[in-house]
């Protein structure tokens, strides 16, 4: 048996390397098992401002402002082209940041496992956990090759792997966000000029929706986002799909007329869930490990960070009061879950037709765009001053079902494209 760690971690991702570098910076002994090796392709490109303050604390702020990519807000769109609103963190009710970042996932997430080496975290890459067990005093992991970890607690950071959330069967589906997503990058996709270059952009079809995230001067993150069960009934491969859904859109043929593919598709399938438990007696789930909700609105890296952030503060204090485990851990698990239920709500809403009808349709009226755009920057807060506009919000989103508060759009938000040939 090997020595015993204060805290392992498992998964180098944003929320293990959050925890990671927070827990060593405090002289904790730290060690992070990542089975994969850095730097790797992933998605979620676009990080939010209120993830600012959490760069300031992991000291990578300066590295982030000299390589990445600076955005200030967003752009929802329908993809005919009737209607688009652009929304700018300046804007946002009381936002404390007014811009953030666009990040090649490869290069972000090394930068922060990087990190944690810096701090004294020890990072193991290309190493698996094959097997866990719990006792009154720590948690053993077993290694694939046959070695073993010792560590007093645990946190679970491995993505949507969820070591621990599969071996005690803590898993639960979200069974009205069953989606299929595929995703290349791509040089060359038409941008607007000035700081409009850097905006998010979401394009919203009648069964389909898009996101185009700007990673520097030439390339630029496209995914598409559809039902699983039309992904199936389509049988087209991802490729295929992509290609589609891009030729089906007014918008997107327009702005993608001189791209060119300078990445393979990459694809995933029905990957909503969260876990029943997020704390046990000895162990922490973190980032996506505790639940995924869905690429819309950024909020996956968001929560991975802020998720990260909180494990490593709780166990921090847990290391030197033991008897504060059980209310932290508490305060964590009620914490996480109510906010995976504020963007579950929100999540649940876009999927919805009166979504696109509201949003572009924007009113300075109680202040409501503003309230929006600030939780679409992050505002995980509990004011009662955001808390109230979105509950207007909410409630004119449901009014809009049944009379047109705002203007109707067309029953279908796209202009057809003809129909590729099902793959082979």
């Amino acid at each position: 048996m090997e020595e015993i760690y204060d805290v392992a971690i498992i998964g180098g991702g944003p929320a293990g390397s959050t925890a990671a570098v927070l827990l060593a910076q405090k002289g904790r002994r730290v060690v992070v098992l990542e089975r994969e090796k850095f730097p790797r392709f992933h998605i979620g490109e676009s990080l939010l401002p209120y993830s600012l303050t959490a760069f300031d604390r992991l000291g990578i702020r300066a590295r982030l402002e000299a390589g990445a990519m600076q955005k200030f807000g967003g752009e929802i769109a329908t993809a005919c082209g009737q209607r688009a609103v652009k929304f700018y963190f300046k804007d946002g009710f009381r936002l404390k940041h007014h811009s953030a970042y666009q990040v090649e996932r490869a290069d972000f997430d090394k930068m922060l496992l990087d990190r944690a080496r810096e701090t004294g975290a020890e990072v193991r890459e290309e190493t698996s956990v094959a097997e866990l067990a719990c006792d009154a005093d720590g948690v053993t992991l077993k290694l694939a090759g046959g070695s073993a970890v010792r560590a007093r607690y645990l946190i679970d950071a491995s993505g949507r792997n969820a070591v621990v959330g599969t071996q005690f069967q803590l898993k639960t589906t979200y069974a009205h966000l069953k989606k299929f997503s595929c995703y290349a990058h791509y040089e060359g996709a038409q941008r607007d000029k000035g700081i409009d270059a850097t905006l998010t952009r979401l394009v919203r079809a009648d069964g389909y929706w898009f996101w185009l995230i700007p990673l520097d001067e030439r390339r630029t993150s496209i995914g598409v986002v559809m039902d699983l069960a039309d992904f199936k009934a389509r049988k087209l491969s991802p490729e295929a799909a992509l290609d589609w859904a891009i030729r089906d859109s007014a918008v997107m043929r327009e702005r993608m007329a001189a791209a060119a593919r300078v990445s393979p598709v990459h694809s995933a399938g029905d990957y909503s869930y969260r876990n029943t438990r997020l704390t046990g007696d000895r162990w922490m789930l973190a980032g996506d490990a505790a639940g995924f909700i869905d690429p819309i609105f950024s909020t996956g890296v968001f929560l991975a960070i802020h998720s990260g952030e909180q494990c490593a503060d709780a166990l921090d204090e847990i290391l030197t009061n033991p008897a504060r485990r059980p209310r932290l851990f508490r305060r964590y698990e009620r914490g996480l879950h109510g906010l995976m239920d504020k963007y579950l709500r929100f999540v649940t809403a876009w999927y919805r037709p009166e979504f696109i009808e509201v949003f572009t349709t924007p009113t300075q009226r109680f202040q409501l765009a503003p309230a929006v755009n600030s939780v679409l920057a992050g505002n995980i807060g509990n004011s009662f001053a955001i808390w109230w506009r979105m509950q207007v919000f909410y409630l004119v989103l449901f009014l809009q079902r049944y009379m047109a508060l705002c203007p109707r759009l067309d029953a279908k938000t796209s202009a057809p494209a003809p129909q590729l040939e099902p793959a082979a």
